[in-house]
């Protein structure tokens, strides 16, 4: 048994008192992540709860309930940030990206020290896989609310939409990881294979800046 609140405190504590000495960008990423990690916690517990009353197998869970959860729970204060202070599209995308790694770095740490770290392919699996994972989600999701207000369409269904997409992208490495073999495999390279096709739009879009 680990309590992830202690964890969750001894993570976030260091990075608090390091915005006392970030500006712009840089306090901004670190805010973000430590969001993420509260999210990642709030999940848990609503997981959790879920499960309790359901009692679903836990490969369903992980396919059905958890990228719903879990994305529902990163999108939110992205979209407060995206609605109330109507960032830039650059301050939009490290708050996404601040959030994301900060979800997969305490839900990796959980992991880690549920399950030990003396397994080194568990490992990789945890930070490349499943921690890019999160990262694309939330990519995905401020990258869908962008178009949205680049083409004035900003609507409740077209942020369902990119919710939706992130959700489908979670699910879908949950699906395909969760049976031995071949399917695993394509599983554990989707999140790399998507973040370095995301990164040729975004390198771009760096130049244009």
């Amino acid at each position: 048994m680990i309590y992830a609140e202690n964890i969750l405190i001894c993570i976030a504590f260091p990075l608090i008192v390091t915005l006392l000495f970030l500006r712009k960008s840089a306090r901004r990423f670190v805010s973000c992540f430590v969001i993420g990690m509260v999210v990642c916690l709030i999940s848990a517990y609503i997981n959790g709860f879920i499960d309790m009353l359901i009692k679903m197998p836990t490969t369903d869970t992980a396919i059905f309930i958890s990228p719903m959860i879990e994305e529902i729970m990163k999108i939110l204060p992205l979209l407060f940030y995206f609605l109330i202070f109507t960032p830039k599209e650059k301050d939009m995308l490290i708050a996404a990206i601040g959030i994301g790694a900060g979800f997969a770095t305490f839900e990796n740490c959980c992991y880690i020290l549920t399950s030990g770290a003396d397994k080194l392919p568990y490992v990789m699996i945890r930070g490349l896989a499943v921690g890019v994972m999160h990262i694309v989600c939330t990519i995905f999701v401020s990258a869908g609310l962008m178009i949205l207000r680049r083409f004035k369409t900003v609507s409740i269904a077209g942020m369902i939409g990119a919710l939706a997409l992130s959700m489908t992208f979670h699910a879908l490495y949950n699906l395909l990881v969760s049976e031995q073999g071949i399917t695993s495999y394509i599983g554990y390279a989707l999140p790399l294979l998507s973040a370095a096709i995301l990164y040729i739009p975004y390198k771009r879009y760096l130049e244009e800046a």
